[in-house]
C-alpha cells in the first residue's frame, strides 16, 4: 500500500511539471523598444501659436528606450513660420531632438528629466536682422495619474527672440479616459519670455480624443491663447495666438 501511495504521488508530480513545461512561458521584456508615431493634422499648434498658418502639418517621431529609463529620440513636422514673418528666411521644417531619464517614485509618482534642442533647417540670411531661431531647453516633469506638470527652460534665446535666455513653460496637462478608449484633453500653458514681457502669454486647450485598436487615434480640440497681436502677428495679418480648432489623425508603433 505504501509503495502505490509513492508511486501514485510520483506519477502525479511528473505529471504537474510535464503540464507546466507544455504551458508557454512569457517572453522577458527586452531592454530595448522603439516607439514611434506619424500623424496628420490640419494645423500645427504649438504652445497655442500655429506653426503652419492654418495650413495642414505630417508628423513623425521615433524613440530609444532603455529599461533603465533612459531614452533618446527624434521628431519633425513641417512648418512655414519662419519665412511668414520674414520672408528672405527660407525655412520650412522642424527637427527636434531630444534626450532623458524616466523613473516612477514610490510607485504613484512619475518623473521625467531631459534635454530638447527645437532646430530649423534653412537658410538664414544675417542681412535680415533675425537671430536664428535654434532652441534648447532643459525640462522636469511630475506626473500623477491622469495629471502632469512640466516646466521647460530655455538655455538659448527663445525661437529667434534676441536677449531671452532663460525663458520658461510652465505646462499642466490632464488626459483622463472617461469611458474606455475616450480621452478627454485638458492644458493650460504659461510661456515667459524673459527680457520681451509683452511676448509673454497664457495658452489653453481643451478636446478629446478615440483611440482604436492598432494604434490608431483620432483627436479634436479646441486652442486659444491672451498672447499679444502686436508681437504674434503674421506680416499677411494673421494672427498666430488665434483661437482655432485642430482635428489630428495619429498611428503609433
Amino acid at each position: 500500500m505504501k509503495t502505490r501511495l509513492t508511486l501514485a504521488i510520483l506519477s502525479a508530480a511528473l505529471l504537474s511539471a510535464r503540464a507546466h513545461a507544455d504551458e508557454p512561458t512569457a517572453a522577458p521584456t527586452p531592454d530595448w523598444t522603439f516607439p514611434g508615431s506619424v500623424s496628420i493634422a490640419n494645423d500645427y499648434i504649438f504652445r497655442g501659436l500655429t506653426q503652419t498658418n492654418t495650413e495642414p502639418a505630417l508628423q513623425a517621431g521615433i524613440e530609444v528606450d532603455h529599461a533603465s529609463g533612459f531614452y533618446a529620440g527624434a521628431w519633425g513636422s513641417n512648418i512655414n513660420w519662419l519665412h511668414d514673418y520674414t520672408s528672405a528666411v527660407s525655412s520650412s521644417l522642424e527637427v527636434d531632438l531630444y534626450a532623458g531619464y524616466r523613473t516612477k517614485i514610490a510607485d504613484t509618482i512619475g518623473l521625467d528629466v531631459g534635454l530638447y534642442e527645437y532646430y530649423y533647417p534653412g537658410d538664414f540670411p544675417k542681412n535680415v536682422g533675425y537671430k536664428l531661431p535654434y532652441t534648447l531647453e532643459g525640462y522636469v516633469a511630475l506626473s500623477y495619474s491622469f495629471v502632469s506638470l512640466k516646466y521647460s527652460h530655455t538655455f538659448t534665446n527663445l525661437f529667434g527672440f534676441a536677449g531671452t535666455k532663460h525663458s520658461g513653460y510652465l505646462d499642466l496637462s490632464a488626459n483622463y479616459e472617461f469611458v474606455p478608449t475616450w480621452v478627454v484633453n485638458a492644458h493650460i500653458g504659461r510661456q515667459k519670455v524673459d527680457g520681451f514681457s509683452a511676448a509673454s502669454y497664457t495658452d489653453y486647450k481643451l478636446g478629446v480624443t478615440k483611440n482604436f485598436d492598432g494604434g490608431w487615434s483620432l483627436a479634436v480640440a479646441y486652442y486659444d491663447t491672451n498672447a499679444d497681436k502686436a508681437v504674434y502677428t503674421f506680416p499677411d495679418g494673421t494672427f498666430q495666438g488665434r483661437s482655432t480648432g485642430v482635428v489630428s489623425l495619429a498611428k503609433t508603433f
